[in-house]
């Protein structure tokens, strides 16, 4: 299925719409080893992520530093690794998605 829906973005019969690119983003930079959408794995779900930072107004920054150089305590007491293979648009990308997902 992925194939069939990449080869129609690629020949413009569908766009890549920004949720999808972010999820594909996600699942390409190893994010969903540790995360989910909707459910705990080893660090928060993403819908977690989102209700916990709603309405926080530096929130964005606050998160695409801690998804690059790391972080413990927020969530316990699992350490999220540091992720320097993730660049900055990326890291910006990838946290916008999560904080989309309410």
């Amino acid at each position: 299925m992925k194939l069939f829906v990449a080869a129609a973005v690629a020949a413009g019969l569908l766009s890549a719409s920004p949720a999808f690119a972010s999820a594909e983003l996600a699942k390409a930079k190893n994010c969903m080893a540790c995360h989910a959408v909707d459910k705990k794995l080893v660090g928060p779900s993403y819908k977690e992520v989102a209700a916990k930072y709603a309405g926080q107004a530096d929130a964005a920054a606050m998160l695409v530093t801690k998804v690059q150089k790391g972080g413990v305590g927020t969530w316990g007491k699992v350490p999220m690794p540091p992720n320097p293979q993730v660049k900055d648009d990326e890291a910006k990308q990838l946290v916008e998605w999560v904080l989309s997902q309410k």
